[in-house]
Parts: C-alpha cells; structure tokens; sequence
C-alpha cells in the first residue's frame, strides 16, 4: 500500500530518535573517478502505554527516556499496538559521485520518491525513500585550497575535498553525477 512520504516522514519527525538506543554504521569506498559514502542508524524505544481514544503512544527509549507520539490516521492497524511492543527506527542514507569527463552531459536534477506501509492486521510498519540524481558542471578546480566548485541546475555549490591530490584529474568543462538515497523505515514489533 503507498503512503504518502510526507506523512511518514511527519511521524519520524515526532520521535525523537536522541535518547535511544542506537546504533551506527558508515561505509566509506573510492575508484579512479568515483567516491561514495553510506551509513545508517538504528534506535529502538518500548511501547509504555496506549490512548486509542486520542491515538496517543508513549515510549520509553533504553536510555529512560519517556516521549509521546500522537499516531495520525496514515498510521495504519494502530488497534495492533500493545503495551510492550518495540519500536524500530532505521534512517539510511547513501552519496556516490562520478566524475564525466568532457562534460557533454546537460546540467539536471531528477527525483523520485515512494513508500509503503504495512498490510491490514499486521504491526503498524511503513518505510520511505527518496532518491536523487545531480549532473553538475565544474566550474572551478582551487588545488590550493583543495576545493571544487560545481553548477548544478539551481545552484552553485563549492566542496572541499579530504586530498587535494584527488583533484589532480579534474578540469573546469568536467561533470559530476552526483546521486543521493536516503530511507527511513519505522516499525513496531513485539518484545
């Protein structure tokens, strides 16, 4: 079932994922011309209690931490939420640049998003992505200062690079793809 990523995205907001238990993971790779990044963290919080009348959850994260969530209607089977049930959250989220020489490509910036939600009768669930892709135009390569400025299709953005050296084969009239994904996944689950 396709939920709206907007509203999944205003409950995440309500949970205020600091003060649980999380954990964390970062993976860092490169080849000739490309770079990428990716992490994710994960925290989890008990169910205390639960108003039906007001759609109203309380947690306890595992830091003691106590916080309430008012579950909108996008929440589906919310009557399968118990007193003890654990909360998941899992943001995600990933870059990758590609450099394209010659710079031939036109300059854009596509997006695409969806999500879903759990089926009827089982723990409330739902999880949201986005997805987007930037071909850039470089416009200036500082080797002294070891930065990079690109010209996206609405923006400039200048960025500093960790090795200058790494700026060794790139040139003004050069373009770089860059892509982003980032998923956040909420679930509830029992003990």
């Amino acid at each position: 079932m396709k939920l709206q990523s907007a509203l999944l995205v205003a409950l995440l907001a309500c949970v205020p994922v600091a003060g649980m238990a999380a954990d964390a993971a970062v993976v860092v790779g490169q080849a000739p011309g490309k770079v990428g990044a990716a992490g994710r963290v994960s925290a989890k919080a008990k169910v205390e209690a639960v108003d039906a009348a007001t759609r109203t959850v309380t947690f306890k994260g595992e830091k003691g931490n106590v916080f309430e969530v008012v579950a909108g209607d996008e929440v589906k089977n919310f009557d399968q939420i118990k007193v003890g049930d654990v909360l998941t959250v899992t943001y995600a989220e990933a870059i990758a640049f590609e450099l394209k020489k010659g710079g031939n490509g036109v300059r854009e910036r596509r997006e695409a998003t969806d999500a879903v939600a759990a089926a009827p009768g089982e723990k409330p669930a739902g999880a949201a992505g986005r997805r987007m892709i930037i071909v850039a135009d470089v416009t200036k390569v500082d080797h002294k200062h070891g930065t990079v400025t690109l010209r996206g299709p609405k923006q400039s953005r200048t960025l500093k690079v960790d090795d200058p050296a790494k700026l060794k084969n790139i040139k003004v009239g050069d373009q770089v793809e860059v892509t982003y994904v980032e998923a956040v996944a909420l679930e509830i689950g029992a003990k």
